[in-house]
Parts: structure tokens; C-alpha cells; sequence
């Protein structure tokens, strides 16, 4: 019996994802092209290997309970001083992130664990680069923005060369999507 480390998300979608990504490389940030573009429901847990079929099962119960919702990325913030974070802020859809992350983690289920910091979610941009390159994604990132409608999440595991591979996606029950209340779709990044 060996062990796995898994994470569960919310994939950011094309265009979106990927524009962000490579924005995150040309941060500097060298995990950026082994990191899919999310917002994290559960960070990198290590559990048995055995475990990971009702890990499966969990996910599943939990999706085919949700609903679809809006989500919007606008602007950035961080978590410096206490986390070495630059972040694109989720501005609809973070109440639905929280409620589901919370049932990923339920006490009784297969994954339950305590966080480290306060659950926030974001769509992690740099992370433990130098304090200018930091600065500089704070700054380039401010006026980003992007829209779409949140249909499910994924697992995913992390290999031996630290790259996160999906394992399987679990699409919520209903597809009925909620208008998003007066979004812009720009996908865009404004120039400071």
C-alpha cells in the first residue's frame, strides 16, 4: 500500500486558464505550466492509495448534490505578508466554492482535514517569487476579469515530477446555470 497526493478544484476554463498560466510563467513563477489553473477545494492532501475509490464515491455524492452557479474573477490581491501569494480575486461564486469545499471536507467523509489558513477563494497567479516579480503581478493583473458558469470540479493527483494530472471530473446535478448578476466577460488584462 502506497500513498497519493490529490487536490480537488475548480478549473479555470479556455481561454481564460491558460492565459493566466502563461502570465504566471512570464511571473517567473516556475510551477506555473505543473499547476492547472484553479480555485482550490481541497489543497495537497496525502492519503493511502486504497483510499482513493471512496475519495471517488465522496466527490460524486457531493457533485450530484450541487448546482451550477456563476463565477467572476476581477482584479488581485495577496496574501503577503504571511503567504508568499499573489492572487486573482473571485468576485461571484466564492459563497458556492465555500459551501462546497466545506462538504469536501466534511468530517465524516473520506477527506476530512483541517486547513492551514482560513479558507479564501482565489486563482493563485504567483507564488514564492521574488517581492518585485510579486509586485509586478499584483500591478499587471488589477483591472483582469472573466465570467463563466461553474458546472462541476475535479480531482486531481500530483505526480512524482510535481505536475497535477485530473484524475476525473464530477459535474453537478442540475444544468440549470443562475444569470451572473451584470458581469463583464473581457478575459482581459489593462496596462498600468
Amino acid at each position: 500500500m502506497g500513498t497519493v497526493t490529490i487536490g480537488v478544484s475548480i478549473a479555470v476554463p479556455e481561454p481564460h486558464g491558460s492565459r493566466l498560466q502563461q502570465l504566471r510563467a512570464g511571473f517567473g513563477d516556475a510551477a506555473a505550466y505543473g499547476i492547472p489553473t484553479h480555485v482550490t477545494l481541497l489543497p495537497p492532501t496525502e492519503i493511502a492509495d486504497t483510499v482513493v475509490p471512496a475519495v471517488e464515491a465522496h466527490l460524486a455524492e457531493v457533485a450530484a448534490a450541487g448546482r451550477p452557479f456563476p463565477m467572476r474573477l476581477s482584479g488581485t490581491g495577496t496574501f503577503r505578508p504571511l503567504s508568499p501569494v499573489v492572487y486573482v480575486r473571485v468576485v461571484e461564486g466564492a459563497e458556492a466554492c465555500t459551501r462546497i469545499q466545506q462538504q469536501v471536507r466534511d468530517p465524516s467523509g473520506p477527506v476530512a482535514r483541517e486547513l492551514q489558513f482560513p479558507y479564501h477563494p482565489h486563482v493563485t497567479v504567483a507564488h514564492g517569487i521574488d517581492e518585485a516579480a510579486m509586485d509586478r503581478a499584483y500591478e499587471d493583473l488589477a483591472g483582469y476579469e472573466a465570467a463563466w458558469a461553474c458546472t462541476g470540479f475535479a480531482l486531481y493527483e500530483q505526480g512524482a515530477d510535481a505536475v497535477w494530472r485530473k484524475l476525473r471530473d464530477f459535474p453537478f446535478g442540475t444544468a440549470v446555470v443562475p444569470p451572473q448578476a451584470g458581469h463583464v466577460d473581457r478575459g482581459s488584462v489593462s496596462a498600468h
